[in-house]
C-alpha cells in the first residue's frame, strides 16, 4: 500500500468509505465465529491465540515485502516509530479484542455488535478531550437515541437472563472505548509509515502477546487436542475476522480520517442480526427490532449532525 502521508484525508473519497464498509461488514463476522467456537467448548485465550496464529503469518510476510520492496515510509522506521506502532497495535488488537472475546462469553453476538456500534461516540469524545477536536454538540441527541435502544435490549436480557450481562456488557464497552483511543493514534502513525506497514508492525506485536498469554496459561501442547472444526473457526477468524478488514479498515481511515470510518460501522450490526439468527438461533424479539432501529436511526443522525458540522466549519 501506499504511504498514507501522499493521503490528504477527504470526507469526499468513496474509496475510502468502500474500505472502510468492506472492512466493518467483514468484522462483523468475528462474533458468529467466536460463538461457534465458545459452542465448542474454546477458552477466550486460546481462541483469541488461534485467531492470532492464522493472521501472524500473513503481516509478517507482508512486513518482510514492504521491507525488502524498499517502500518509502520504510524510511520511516525509526526505534521511536516502532516501539509507538508496536504500543498502539497491542491496544487495538490485542487488549481491545482480549475484552470483546471476554465480554461474547456472557452476551449475545447481536447485543455484543450493537454495543461496540457505539465506538463512534467514544471516536468523537475521546478527540475533543485529548486530540484537540471540536465539539459538536448536534450529535448529542443521535448518541442518547442510539443509548436508548442499546437500553431497550439490555433491560430485556436484565429480565429474562440477567446472568452476566452486566459484566458483559462493561467488557464490551471497554473494548469500544479501547478501540476508540486505537484510532486516534494509529492515525497518527499511518502518517508517518502508512497504512500498510503500522497495520503488519501493530498486528504482528498483538498476535505476539495474544500467542504468549495463551501458552503461559495453557502451554504448547493445548493445541494437539483441538479438533478440526475448532481450528477452522480459528481460520475463519484469523482470515475474515481479522486480516482482510484490519487492512480494509486501516486502508480506509488513511484516506478519510478516524470520525469518517468510525460512521460507516452501520452495516456491522444488521449482518451480524442477521447472521447470529440464521446459524446461531439467536432470539429476534420485538425489544431486539426496537433496540437495533434506535441504535441505527442514531448512528444515521450522528453521521448526518457530523457532515453538517464539517461542513459549516469548512
Amino acid at each position: 500500500m501506499s504511504s498514507a502521508s501522499a493521503i490528504a484525508p477527504s470526507s469526499n473519497d468513496p474509496i475510502g468509505y468502500a474500505y472502510a464498509v468492506a472492512g466493518a461488514i467483514l468484522f462483523s463476522t468475528k462474533g458468529i465465529f467466536i460463538k461457534l467456537a465458545y459452542g465448542m467448548g474454546v477458552s477466550s485465550e486460546m481462541l483469541l491465540s488461534l485467531r492470532m496464529l492464522v493472521a501472524l503469518p500473513v503481516y509478517l510476510v507482508i512486513l518482510l515485502t514492504i521491507i525488502r520492496r524498499g517502500d518509502k515510509p520504510v524510511a520511516a522506521l525509526r526505534p521511536r516509530v516502532v516501539l509507538a506502532s508496536m504500543a498502539i497495535g497491542i491496544l487495538g488488537y490485542y487488549l481491545s479484542s482480549y475484552l470483546d472475546f471476554l465480554g461474547l462469553n456472557f452476551v449475545t453476538a447481536q447485543y455484543e455488535r450493537l454495543v461496540l456500534f457505539t465506538y463512534p461516540f467514544f471516536v468523537l469524545l475521546l478527540g475533543i478531550a485529548f486530540f484537540g477536536d471540536r465539539m459538536v454538540w448536534g450529535v448529542v441527541p443521535a448518541m442518547l437515541v442510539s443509548y436508548a435502544g442499546l437500553l431497550v435490549i439490555f433491560g430485556w436480557n436484565l429480565a429474562t437472563d440477567p446472568d452476566g450481562i452486566v459484566i458483559g456488557t462493561l467488557l464490551v464497552l471497554g473494548s469500544a472505548v479501547t478501540f476508540a483511543l486505537y484510532q486516534h493514534l494509529a492515525k497518527r502513525q499511518m502518517l508517518l509509515i502508512g497504512a500498510g506497514l503500522f497495520t503488519c508492525v501493530g498486528m504482528s506485536t498483538a498476535a505476539v502477546c495474544a500467542i504468549v498469554q495463551n501458552l503461559v496459561l495453557v502451554g504448547p501442547g493445548s493445541y494437539l487436542v483441538l479438533t478440526p472444526e475448532i481450528w477452522a473457526c480459528g481460520l475463519a477468524l484469523g482470515v475474515f475476522g481479522t486480516v482482510l478488514p484490519s487492512f480494509l479498515m486501516n486502508a480506509g481511515m488513511a484516506r478519510i480520517g478516524a470520525r469518517a470510518t468510525a460512521s460507516t460501522a452501520a452495516f456491522g450490526p444488521v449482518v451480524t442480526i442477521v447472521i447470529a439468527v440464521i446459524v446461531l438461533a439467536e432470539p429476534f424479539t420485538l425489544y431486539h427490532g426496537i433496540g437495533t432501529g434506535l441504535v441505527l436511526l442514531g448512528s444515521v443522525l450522528f453521521t448526518q449532525a457530523e457532515r453538517r458540522a464539517r461542513n459549516a466549519f469548512k
